[in-house]
């Protein structure tokens, strides 16, 4: 079967941490490939004001474009109302019996990944692959785990790589700021930002 991973996310923005734990998990996990699938109404945060969908879209587009094994999906920018990953999920396995899905997060959302919407739906349609060590406490991070095999019979894999501190809020915070964002994000992101004046306050 074909193996493909999922980065779901806000991407508001894109950043290279994202494009780093992609990367790590394509090599690890050894995926075919890797869909980067931006949310249109995740119930868990408020939905971005600051950039339209098609922006973080172009973005998205934008940061990935070089790597042949990364491809943007629209799925859930194309379905009304809230987007849920077990949905998603249905959805995918439903269209494509001959894939295996793997829904890489990093280690605070697999922390927190049992109070998600129908998680056991989640855990039986995907391998859940996360950020391993430098990411969180080991003791802590190997107790979810745990947790998460037994009382839902999760199929969890955690890749290996450096600690790499940045987040797209830190991002718009730092823009806001006038902070350089240099080597935070791609040179083609950043340019987009600057051409469209995005985060700017």
């Amino acid at each position: 079967m074909k193996k493909i991973g999922i980065m779901g996310g806000t991407f508001n923005p894109i950043h290279n941490g994202h494009l780093f734990l992609a990367e790590n998990a394509y090599e690890q996990i050894g995926l075919d490939e890797i869909l980067f699938m931006p949310s249109k109404n995740p119930p868990h945060k408020a939905k971005p004001d600051m950039v339209t969908d098609l922006q973080r879209v172009e973005m998205i587009s934008l940061a990935i474009r070089d790597n042949p094994h990364f491809t943007l999906s629209t799925v859930e920018l194309e379905r009304d109302g809230f987007t849920y990953t077990a949905d998603t999920l249905r959805l995918l396995t439903n269209e494509n019996k001959d894939v295996r899905y793997y829904f890489i997060v990093g280690a605070d959302s697999l922390v927190m990944m049992h109070q998600w919407y129908d998680p056991q739906t989640v855990f039986n349609l995907c391998t859940v692959v996360a950020a391993g060590r430098d990411q969180m406490n080991v003791r802590k991070l190997t107790a979810q785990v745990d947790y998460l095999k037994e009382n839902y019979q999760a199929k969890i894999c955690l890749v290996e790589m450096p600690m790499m501190e940045i987040s797209s809020a830190d991002i718009r915070s730092r823009v806001a700021g006038n902070k350089t964002i240099r080597y935070y994000l791609p040179d083609q992101v950043i340019d987009y930002i600057n051409q469209h004046q995005l985060y700017h306050t």
